[in-house]
């Protein structure tokens, strides 16, 4: 028989040479051509650090550098695919052997070969979130651990804990005391007991979970000499994207693989450094010239997205971090308008003034594809979704759900529609099914005796009256109380109700389920401060829970496009985009910066990173707005008082709007408060936008 070999052409034919002096800036360029040895390249925002990646992996190719030899790892899969595919574009071939993908994927396959050092086997499963969950549920069974229980924290919780321990390298003690600190101490050698037996449950049952295919290939690393020096000899060439946001397993990972040929090239801005929160560290990326002795420093700040006016404003705000590379974003674009800087009255005006500024930039032949609206914390969109809605203006939220559809939203939304509708079937199931000892069997049971009520009075009496076990009576006895109390509250109902749901059992069974619960507490809190603009409860629940439905009248000048929407997005979710036009909404103390600066100062510098991170996402026009009034259910109506972030910038780089309304203006030089001697104090955790941190009280 006759043998035939296909030819895999890895190196490029020499007729496709780049000419990449013509391709890249100056920056770029050094980096390409001067990238030996350990480097640290500081990619400022717009500044072409994917181009100049793809362009030094090309580089290194074309030179003669055998493409399984390199190591390409990012974040995403998307990113990885298209890094790749764009050097296969450069070099007019397809490299063949080039390690590239995420830090979950590569490990995946050199654990696949390896696997045996570690005792596992080479085909070992790989959990998902939900596996994960179902694995934590058999061994917390198993340990007679009552998961159930509304005061024992869920297996989510208990997930998340210890995925952040294994990701942040720390001690779940210390993770529950940072992060979850609302969880009984006692509970801490419970939950590092679980951890003991679902790690060696996974080993048993031949399976890893996500964090282990980052913590069983570091050990692996570390473990076998043999490994290391064969993977650190094969990879010559190491590129990092993203460094600013990688986690202490994935940096030393990294250190690990360049042991031999030193050749690691980190491509990172630390002004983007937004996730700690992920177990990023920032700190990756300020040591890595310590850690690596004769690093060479490259900067990118070449920006070819933001217009002058919008950089001299990021460049400006983010020079008060201290921990940081001293960069200048520089423009190549032409000047365009100074970012606008807009009080208005409240977070209702703030929402009318955006929706209005949105048409009138799509009458001038933008589309809403150009547009986003950014914001710190998810309930800072509520007044910003109704009214779009009001307006018919397509949105789409970005990463995540719409804040009124979230379940801890449609959970208290749903004990007020029973007030509004007794008859409510849904609404009285989903409360139900937050009671102890009450599944769907025992809803439904409960439910058809309620059916038959002929108000609300004789339907809340009914649950007190129902047959059911010891467990579910004491829950309905509970749940009969709030109502009965809820029925009777007449000052500020509607908020004043959210407030009692909240510190009913809801908040316990929201510690107990939810990894982000501080999240969804704020989001209820800032829900019962909003429903004080409502005096009749069937009001507030037509803007809440018909927002997705509702239609008003066509606005005049508004033409939908094919798949056109506007964006609303937390910061988090933004950074990587950009669009034309930018709002920037809430930018008062207390909601950005986030009010935990307050108990821990430090974090003051990620906060402005964020800031950083959303006004560089803007190309051409950017809006910081803020309301001057906000609402608290604690001290009613008060004046707020800018960001921080505003007020210690230039006053030149803004060009201050007056919104004017029926003829009244709203600007924040009316109502001064003296800060240095407020009426009345305040406790640290009845925080108000209007009152400085000097102002608080233990």
């Amino acid at each position: 028989m006759k043998s035939y070999h296909l030819h895999q052409e890895t190196f490029c034919p020499e007729k496709y040479k780049i000419d990449y002096q013509a391709e890249l800036n100056k920056e770029q360029l050094d980096v390409v051509l001067n990238g030996e040895g350990p480097c640290l390249v500081l990619a400022g925002a717009g500044s072409g650090k994917t181009r100049t990646l793809v362009y030094r992996v090309a580089y290194l190719i074309e030179k003669g550098v055998n493409p399984k030899n390199i190591f390409l790892v990012t974040f995403t899969n998307k990113a990885a695919k298209e890094m790749l595919n764009r050097v296969e574009v450069l070099l007019k071939c397809q490299p063949k052997g080039l390690w590239g993908g995420t830090f979950h994927h590569i490990g995946n396959m050199i654990l696949r070969r390896y696997a045996k050092v570690l005792g596992y086997e080479s085909n070992f499963n790989i959990l998902d979130q939900e596996d994960s969950k179902t694995l934590l549920k058999a061994v917390m069974g198993e340990l007679n651990l009552n998961y159930k229980d509304k005061y024992f924290p869920k297996p989510d919780v208990i997930q998340a804990i210890i995925s952040f321990s294994s990701n942040s390298q720390k001690p779940i003690e210390q993770v529950v005391q940072d992060k979850y600190s609302y969880l009984d101490p006692k509970l801490i050698p419970v939950i590092e007991m679980v951890n003991k037996e679902y790690q060696e449950k996974k080993f048993k049952t031949n399976v890893m979970d996500f964090d282990d295919l980052l913590t069983n290939w570091l050990k692996l690393l570390q473990k076998d000499k043999t490994v290391k020096e064969k993977l650190a000899s094969q990879f010559k060439y190491i590129l990092v994207d993203e460094y600013q946001d990688t986690n202490k397993i994935q940096s030393e990972i990294i250190y690990e693989l360049g042991s031999v040929h030193k050749n690691i090239l980190v491509v990172g801005d630390d002004c983007q450094s937004i996730y700690s929160f992920r177990a990023a560290d920032i700190n990756n990326i300020l040591s890595f010239p310590e850690r690596l002795k004769g690093t060479k420093i490259f900067k990118l700040e070449t920006n070819y997205r933001s217009s002058p006016e919008i950089l001299k404003l990021a460049n400006q705000s983010i020079t008060y971090n201290l921990n940081q590379y001293q960069k200048i974003l520089q423009p190549v674009l032409a000047s365009k308008q100074r970012p606008a800087l807009v009080p208005l009255k409240d977070g209702e005006q703030q929402a009318e003034f955006i929706c209005q500024r949105i048409l009138e930039l799509q009458e001038e032949g933008s589309t809403l594809n150009d547009m986003a609206v950014l914001f710190r914390s998810a309930f800072q969109a509520m007044e910003m979704e109704l009214e779009l809605n009001k307006r018919n203006i397509p949105y789409q939220m970005r990463g995540g759900i719409k804040f009124f559809e979230q379940a801890h939203i449609k959970d208290v939304v749903s004990f007020l529609k029973i007030l509004s509708n007794y008859q409510d079937e849904l609404s009285w199931k989903r409360i139900l099914l937050l009671n102890d000892g009450v599944g769907p069997a025992n809803a439904e049971r409960i439910w058809q005796e309620i059916k038959p009520s002929e108000n609300l009075k004789n339907a809340i009496s009914s649950l007190v009256k129902i047959s059911v076990s010891e467990k579910v009576t004491r829950s309905l006895e509970k749940l009969n109380s709030l109502l009965n109390t809820l029925v009777a509250q007449e000052k500020d109902f509607i908020a004043t109700a959210i407030k009692l749901i909240i510190k009913s059992e809801y908040e316990i069974y929201l510690k107990a389920n939810f990894e982000n619960a501080k999240d969804r507490i704020e989001d209820l809190n800032q829900l019962a401060n909003f429903a004080l603009q409502y005096e009749k409860l069937e009001n507030f629940l037509s803007d809440v829970t018909l927002s997705q439905s509702f239609k008003g009248e066509q606005i005049e000048g508004y033409q939908e496009g094919p798949d056109e929407a506007l964006v609303l997005s937390t910061i988090h979710q933004a950074k990587g985009l950009e669009w034309k036009y930018v709002f920037l909404l809430g930018l008062v103390e207390g909601q950005f910066p986030h009010y935990k600066i307050y108990d821990h100062p430090e974090e003051i510098e990620e906060e402005r990173r964020l800031f950083y991170v959303a006004v560089t996402r803007a190309k051409d026009e950017l809006y910081l707005t803020y309301p001057i009034i906000s609402f608290s259910f604690t001290t009613g109506e008060n004046i707020n008082k800018p960001s921080s972030f505003i007020s210690e910038l230039d006053d030149n780089l803004f060009e201050p709007w007056q919104v004017n309304e029926n003829g009244q203006s709203y600007d924040d030089s009316e109502d001064v408060i003296d800060y240095d001697k407020p009426e009345k104090k305040l406790r640290k955790h009845e925080f108000l936008s209007s009152i400085t941190y000097d102002d608080l009280e233990d």
